[in-house]
């Protein structure tokens, strides 16, 4: 997929496949409406790290996930490892912000909840695609 122009006050994901994994209704459903407001294809959400790792076993493929770190008590590393290992790009959503995510994850971008679409449409850019 090619990179929006730098140029573009407003940069497009036109048909980006995003996977939510978010256990907060609200949240997610304003997540999804900001990722449309983007142009993006929105997998998800998936409440659960059981949900969103059945999605993945039923051959979910993502451009990019958006991560809550915790979900419903349980963390979302396995997941996370599961997608690095299929180098699938991770955003980290939290409301703890970089403490909140181990030290061997802060390559990723970590959004402090509540975050805006800017800050989402940066953090994608970041690595879907990264600057050499």
């Amino acid at each position: 997929m090619k990179p929006p122009s730098l140029e573009s006050s407003k940069e497009r994901f036109d048909g980006l496949r995003v996977f939510i994994v978010e256990d907060e209704s609200l949240i997610a459903m304003q997540l999804e409406d900001m990722l449309l407001d983007l142009d993006c294809e929105v997998l998800g959400p998936a409440m659960r790290l059981k949900s969103a790792q059945r999605m993945m076993d039923e051959g979910l493929e993502a451009d990019v996930a958006i991560l809550d770190v915790n979900l419903g008590g349980e963390t979302v590393f396995p997941l996370a490892e599961r997608l690095r290992d299929g180098q699938t790009p991770i955003v980290f959503a939290t409301g703890y912000g970089r403490q909140g995510v181990p030290e061997e994850w802060h390559v990723y971008p970590i959004l402090q909840k509540p975050y805006t679409t800017q800050q989402i449409e940066e953090a994608m850019r970041r690595v879907v695609w990264p600057v050499a």
